[in-house]
């Protein structure tokens, strides 16, 4: 029994500062309704309702949380190295950009699985491209990477755009411009018996590949080493630049691969509809997560159902869509405030142990 509570203990001692913060933002997110008159016990009821209360939620939910299942591993996978990348957004709307390209480059007379493998390889490799020169501007050049990151995210979208209303724009998208529609054959239908495109079932599959690349792999424990101690790291002789930029690359390929997910699955060509943000959310899924590839599938449907409980917030209670950006971002402070108190404990636990342990000394020598 008392093995067991140990163990019990370990497991939930690191999702305790993620609870912490969860408790605290939805307490703020109340006093910030009651300040605006609104009911702040219904409107949670209304946000559990719209994302977990039905079937038809429960879609939206999943929906929602497919692509943020891979934009947290373009941050999480990274983060094993001590990098923290923030511009999954850029990768997402690259890897979009590309899968609905590629189709074009083929004949008509192409088979459609090979070209939907092509339209996925073309989406890992820009995005995980893309992620993998801000990896690269900060080992060669010095340059820090959330910054390099956030800007090359904006660079990705500005291309972005030019390419769907310039270049790639499809004569026949009028109000809305887009790249020319994919065919009906290069479209990823949903799941056997629930309304889910298929991105659901990449989403687990790629955390979980992740999980055991971490846990039980060399390189996963190669990242590992980088991200503690870069210089132990040279000193034992490992490839340090090349561990990060493979970290970098995986994580940019797992953006990209959700950027195409969005495209075959949903919207049908490359547009505006598929910069919605789901590699800004997926730092937050990556946060609450703690980095851990597992604990992120349970965070994405958190979030993911959050955000799909806009539109009943909207109906019910006559607040904006982005009410729940607020409690996002409340969230995302609390998760920021517990880990800094998380860190200031770990050092003053640090400084006890040493205290007592050169007491000790000093009196076994007296």
């Amino acid at each position: 029994m008392r093995i067991f509570l140990q163990r019990l203990i370990s497991k939930v001692l690191p999702a305790l500062p993620t609870i912490c913060a969860l408790v605290g933002a939805l307490l703020m997110f109340m006093a910030f309704l009651l300040l605006q008159g609104k009911p702040a016990l219904e409107a949670c009821k209304l946000i559990y309702i719209g994302a977990f209360g039905s079937g038809f939620a429960w879609e939206n939910t999943l929906q929602r949380a497919a692509p943020l299942m891979l934009t947290a591993l373009c941050v999480a996978i990274p983060a094993r190295t001590g990098l923290i990348i923030i511009g999954g957004e850029g990768a997402v709307a690259l890897g979009g950009l590309a899968c609905a390209v590629t189709p074009l480059m083929l004949p008509d007379t192409f088979p459609a699985t090979p070209t939907l493998l092509f339209m996925a390889a073309a989406a890992i490799i820009a995005g995980g491209g893309w992620i993998a020169l801000a990896g690269w501007l900060r080992q060669f050049r010095g340059v820090n990477e959330t910054i390099s990151s956030l800007l090359l995210a904006y660079i990705a979208l500005a291309l972005f755009n030019h390419m769907v209303e310039g270049p790639l724009r499809d004569p026949g998208s009028l109000n809305k411009p887009s790249t020319p529609p994919l065919s009906e054959e290069y479209l990823i239908g949903s799941l056997p018996g629930i309304d889910v495109h298929w991105g659901l079932f990449w989403g687990l599959l790629a955390c979980i590949l992740v999980h055991v690349l971490v846990r039980y792999g060399v390189f996963g424990f190669s990242m590992s080493v980088v991200g503690g101690n870069v210089r132990a790291a040279r000193l034992v002789g490992l490839p340090v630049n090349r561990i990060i930029l493979m970290a970098c690359l995986l994580g940019g390929g797992a953006a990209g691969l959700a950027g195409m997910m969005e495209v075959a699955a949903i919207h049908g060509s490359a547009n505006s509809a598929l910069l919605a943000g789901y590699g800004y959310s997926g730092i937050l899924v990556a946060f609450a997560a703690r980095q851990n590839p597992l604990a992120i599938i349970a965070c994405a449907l958190l979030i993911g159902g959050i955000e799909s409980s806009g539109s009943l917030l909207q109906r019910q209670l006559d607040l904006p869509d982005a009410t729940t950006l607020v409690l996002q971002g409340l969230l995302f402070i609390n998760l920021l405030g517990w880990e800094t108190l998380t860190g200031w404990l770990g050092v003053w636990r640090l400084r006890l142990l040493e205290s007592v342990a050169r007491r000790t000394k000093d009196a076994a020598h007296a």
